[in-house]
């Protein structure tokens, strides 16, 4: 009986399901960087160049989310550094053609905040960034 107890310890401690789980929901924030960047790049070459709805060169980086006070969408972590005046930026309806909705992260994304942000610099670089990673560093996406 203390055998099995030993190997059941050694199991579960060799496993960790705590950290699969983080990187389920790191892997899925990946996943969700690249498919906003590339909506938003597929929306910029739709309209000859144009960025989307919301979007401009040389903003300061927002929270994607339909959040109307901009305080509320002030967010520090995982790389992304939205000030309490940024605000959010709507891009459901700038997307809506790209993308069916606008992911949301794993662990609290909501529509109003979803968890990620978008900066875009003086040349156009867009870069989007998953605001609540885990065990991964910063994750972040840009072209």
């Amino acid at each position: 009986m203390a055998i099995i107890a030993v190997l059941a310890v050694v199991v579960f401690v060799a496993l960790n399901p705590a950290q699969r789980l983080e990187d389920t929901r790191d892997a899925k924030r990946v996943s969700d960087t690249q498919s906003i960047l590339t909506a938003i790049h597929a929306s910029i070459v739709d309209n000859a160049g144009a960025l989307p709805s919301g979007l401009t060169a040389g903003m300061v980086e927002k929270q994607i989310g339909t959040e109307p006070t901009a305080a509320n969408c002030a967010i520090a972590t995982g790389g992304c550094n939205v000030g309490a005046t940024n605000g959010c930026v709507d891009l459901s309806g700038a997307l809506a053609n790209y993308l069916n909705s606008i992911p949301l992260d794993p662990s609290n994304g909501t529509a109003a905040l979803t968890g990620y942000s978008v900066v875009v610099n003086a040349a156009g670089l867009v870069t989007v960034k998953a605001c609540g990673t885990e065990g991964s560093p910063n994750i972040s996406a840009s072209r």
